[in-house]
């Protein structure tokens, strides 16, 4: 054969390759944050614009943000961010792989995030990813167990994929930041489930509250409780402290439509702790212990995914170990087959491709 006959493949090219971006596409996914954003002030509480630079310190842990030239990110911004940790979160649950780049339709968040899907809607989403993107922070607060040092934003890109012909977004493509990112790939101990009321609470300051307490409190019977001037330092109000005290009685005052938490004021000292029905939910929905059983089944679609990352190894010997490590730890994941496919995928990297013989 001529060597100067060029050498044809039998394949077409590959001309659509896997896109080194993740599609957001779960319906259903469970509302989640981290525990980062919702620890420590990194957003504003106002309702108009906010060009004010805030430094925070918290024992050792130091904060500087930055406002972008239309202001500071918002506590509602922060909608986009929680859309975006969700939609990852859920996937990774399900052994699909993810990207720091995201790709969803504009009205599938706005719904979800309880937003307005009219004009307006589309308009102040495209506001919050500029605060978002524009908003800069330095911190030694890690997430993921690494520590951010350069300057950074909460994402770092975002654009329109497709517009329609009225000029609303359909198609919204962001890349998160390596900062949030690090927090949704470690994912142990950095990311909360939170209440779909969430994206109903009017009032920024009473979504802080609901972040503290969710953080602080968790999901058993603990009382967390907190000196009034170091929730007012702890919230990022940049009302007078005499303000703050009288916005916190309003709302304790009339708080039963926050989710999941009670509050008391007594004297300048606030408690926390998680309401009644809140705990009967998470008792009739998790046991207590973890059965030595462990009745629940595995999804057949669980062992295919688990299969992609196993590199050789048996995935049903691997779910012996898996279900083995879970009586030790008593520990019941909250989602079983996504907590499978991870524990495969650290047992390849741990232990490289299984030798043949």
């Amino acid at each position: 054969m001529s060597t100067s006959k060029r050498d044809i493949s039998r394949l077409l090219p590959d001309r659509h390759p896997q896109p080194d971006f993740f599609v957001c596409d779960i319906v259903d996914a469970a509302p989640k944050s981290d525990t980062a954003s919702m620890e420590y002030p990194l957003f504003s509480l106002s309702t108009k614009p906010d060009h004010a630079p805030r430094e925070y310190k918290f024992k050792d842990k130091w904060l500087k943000v930055s406002p972008s030239p239309i202001g500071l990110a918002t506590v509602h911004d922060r909608d986009v961010l929680i859309y975006c940790i969700s939609q990852c979160m859920a996937a990774i649950n399900q052994g699909q792989r993810i990207e720091k780049t995201l790709r969803f339709r504009a009205i599938d968040l706005l719904i979800v995030t309880n937003r307005k899907t009219s004009g307006e809607g589309y308009r102040l989403l495209r506001d919050a990813l500029k605060r978002l993107q524009g908003t800069q922070i330095e911190t030694n607060i890690t997430t993921g167990g690494k520590e951010q040092w350069d300057v950074f934003s909460f994402i770092d890109k975002a654009s329109t994929v497709r517009d329609s012909r009225d000029g609303r977004m359909q198609e919204v493509e962001i890349t998160l930041s390596d900062w949030v990112f690090n927090a949704i790939q470690e994912k142990a101990g950095d990311i909360l489930t939170i209440h779909r009321d969430y994206f109903r609470l009017r009032k920024p300051l009473e979504r802080r509250l609901y972040e503290l307490a969710r953080k602080s409190c968790g999901t058993g019977n603990k009382r967390w409780s907190l000196k009034l001037s170091t929730l007012h330092h702890r919230t990022g109000s940049q009302s007078t402290y005499r303000e703050f005290k009288r916005m916190m009685k309003s709302i304790i005052d009339d708080h039963e439509h926050i989710p999941d938490y009670t509050f008391e004021l007594e004297g300048e000292t606030v408690h926390f702790w998680p309401k009644k029905v809140f705990k009967e939910r998470l008792k009739a929905t998790r046991p207590t212990e973890i059965d030595p059983a462990l009745p629940y089944r595995l999804k057949p679609q669980t062992y295919e995914n688990a299969k992609r990352f196993a590199k050789g190894w048996d995935v049903y010997a691997l779910e012996q170990d898996w279900r083995e490590m879970l009586i030790r730890k008593n520990s019941l994941p909250e989602s079983p087959d996504g907590s499978f496919v991870g524990f495969v995928k650290w047992y390849a990297s741990e232990h490289g491709p299984a030798k043949r013989t």
